[in-house]
C-alpha cells in the first residue's frame, strides 16, 4: 500500500524545518499514549501496530510531494532535498498488538532523530485512535457475549471505508467471529458471514416464497430473517423450510431476530424449532445491539446462540475517541547525552525518560498491578516488560504476527486479569504504580524545569 506521506499536520513539517535549521542531527524520544480513560472504560485493548510498522518503514515524500510542498513557499530548498531521501532509521518499540492497558502507559515507542520522530506524529495517533478505539469496544461485547459467537455487521454504518475495513480487523482480533465485510475478509482472512435483509423477502409474493428461494440456492447455509411481518409465522414458515431441507439431506442453519423483545422472542423460537425436531437450528439476533443490550438479553435466559453486532460497536458510540497523545519524553544533548524531559501544563503532565511498562504477576500467573519505571531499572520479579523492539535502526526486527495469534493472545491475556475488571459496567480500578526512580526524576524537573522557564 502507498504510504500517506502528506497525511500529516501541516506543523509537524513546518518544525521539522526548523529543527533542520537548528539542531537537526538532535536524538530524541517519543511516547504515545491515552491520557484518560473514557467514561465507562476500565480498559483498553491495543490495536493498528501492523499498520504503524507498514506507515514508518514505507514513508517517504515522492516527486509529487516535493512539488507540491515547494508550492507551499514554506520549506527551504535544503529541507526539501532532506525529505527527498527521507527515510525512519530509528528505533520503535510497541506493545504487542492485543495487550490490555491503561491510561499513562505508552504504547509506543519512539528513538530517532527529531525530524523523524516528529513526522511520524499524526499518523500514528489516526491510526491507533480508531483501531484501538474499535477493538476496546469490540472486546466489550465478545465479553458480555460469553459463548456465544459475535459477529461484525458495522460496515454501512462505520465513519467511511477505511474505517469499515479497519473496524473488521480490530473486532476480529478482539474476539469477534467473522465479519460481513467481504473486502475485509479478503484482506485479512476473516470469516465471511451473511444472512438475508428485509428487502429480499419483501421483493417475493410471500415470506415463505423467499425462503423457499434462497435456501435452494444456499441449501446448507441459509440464515432465514423472521420478522419481517409477523415474527411468530416467520418462524412457522422458517420451520417449514427447515423440514423441507432434511428431505434433501441438508440442514437449516438458523434463523434471524432483529426486532422486538429479542429475549422472549429467542424462547418462543427454541421451543417451536426444538418441538420441531429442529433442535440444530442457530438462534442469531441483530438490531442495535452492544454489550449493554448482550448482557440484558442474556440475563433473560435467552437461548441466542450468535449475535451480529453493527452501528455501535464500529463507531464506539459510548466512547468515540480516545484521549491519545505523542509526547516528547528525551531530547538527546551535543555532547551525547540524553536529557529526559516532560511538560507541566496544568491537567496534562508528561512522564519523563525512555521508559518501559512492566506487568507483575503472583505465582499462579494472575496479574496483581503494572509498573511505569525508566528503561534502566531492574524489573521486578514476576514482572514482564511490555514494550518490545519492533524496528531497529529503520529495519523490522521480526514478522509481525498473524491475527489469528493475536486473537490468541488477547484471550489468553484477559483470562489472567481480575474477573471484576472485565464487567461491561466495571468501576474496577486496575493499579498502575510508578517506580521510585520515576517520581524522583519527575520530582527534580518539576523544580529545574519550572525555574529555567
Amino acid at each position: 500500500m502507498k504510504p500517506h506521506s502528506l497525511l500529516v499536520d501541516l506543523y509537524e513539517l513546518t518544525m521539522a524545518q526548523a529543527y533542520f535549521n537548528y539542531h537537526k542531527d538532535t536524538v530524541a524520544t517519543f511516547d504515545l499514549f491515552v491520557r484518560q480513560l473514557p467514561a465507562g472504560r476500565s480498559f483498553l485493548l491495543f490495536a493498528g501496530t501492523e499498520d504503524v510498522v507498514s506507515y514508518v518503514k514505507n514513508l517517504r515524500f515522492g516527486l509529487s510531494d516535493i512539488a507540491f510542498l515547494k508550492r507551499q513557499q514554506l520549506f527551504t530548498p535544503a529541507f526539501l532535498r532532506y525529505l527527498k531521501d527521507f527515510k525512519f532509521r530509528g528505533d520503535l518499540w510497541a506493545m504487542p498488538e492485543g495487550t490490555v492497558f491503561f491510561a499513562g502507559e505508552p504504547v509506543l515507542r519512539v528513538t530517532s532523530s527529531i525530524i523523524e520522530g516528529q513526522i511520524l506524529e499524526s499518523n500514528l495517533l489516526n491510526t491507533v485512535n480508531l483501531a484501538t478505539m474499535i477493538a476496546s469496544k469490540a472486546v466489550r461485547v465478545v465479553l458480555a457475549a460469553g459463548n456465544c459467537g459475535v459477529f461484525d455487521f458495522s460496515l454501512r454504518r462505520t465513519h467511511g471505508q477505511d474505517a469499515a475495513i479497519k473496524a473488521a480487523r480490530s473486532s476480529y482480533l478482539a474476539g469477534f467471529s467473522g465479519t460481513s465485510n467481504v473486502r475485509a475478509a479478503q484482506l485479512y482472512g476473516i470469516p465471511a458471514v451473511g444472512t438475508m435483509a428485509h428487502s429480499f423477502i419483501m421483493s417475493f409474493k410471500s415470506e415463505l416464497h423467499s425462503f423457499r428461494a434462497y435456501s435452494s440456492i444456499f441449501p446448507g447455509r441459509s440464515i432465514l430473517l423472521v420478522d419481517t411481518y409477523d415474527t411468530r409465522n416467520g418462524i412457522k414458515n422458517a420451520i417449514y423450510i427447515g423440514k423441507e431441507l432434511e428431505k434433501r439431506g441438508y440442514r437449516l442453519l438458523g434463523i434471524r431476530l432483529d426486532s422486538g423483545d429479542i429475549a422472549s422472542l429467542a424462547r418462543l423460537a427454541r421451543r417451536m424449532l426444538d418441538r420441531e425436531g429442529l433442535t440444530y437450528v442457530k438462534i442469531f439476533a441483530s438490531g442495535n445491539l452492544d454489550e449493554f443490550k448482550i448482557t440484558q438479553i442474556l440475563s433473560k435466559n435467552a437461548p441466542v446462540d450468535n449475535f451480529g453486532v453493527g452501528t455501535k460497536m464500529g463507531v464506539s458510540v459510548d466512547a468515540p475517541y480516545l484521549d491519545v497523545i505523542y509526547k516528547i519524553s528525551e531530547v538527546g544533548s551535543r555532547q551525547g547525552k540524553f536529557l529526559p524531559t516532560m511538560k507541566l501544563s496544568a491537567g496534562k503532565v508528561t512522564y519523563p525518560g525512555r521508559k518501559q511498562v512492566v506487568r507483575i504477576s503472583d505465582k499462579k500467573g494472575r496479574y496483581l498491578r503494572d509498573a511505569l519505571v525508566l528503561e534502566k531499572e531492574r524489573v521486578a520479579i514476576g514482572g514482564k516488560p511490555l514494550l518490545e523492539k519492533v524496528i531497529s535502526r529503520g529495519c523490522l526486527c521480526s514478522a509481525m504476527p498473524s491475527l489469528r495469534t493475536v486473537r490468541r493472545y488477547v484471550q489468553t491475556q484477559l483470562a489472567r486479569f481480575p474477573e471484576a475488571l472485565t464487567y461491561p459496567r466495571s468501576r474496577y480500578t486496575y493499579p498502575v504504580v510508578l517506580s521510585r526512580e520515576l517520581k524522583r526524576l519527575m520530582s527534580y524537573l518539576q523544580l529545574h524545569l519550572s525555574e529555567h522557564s
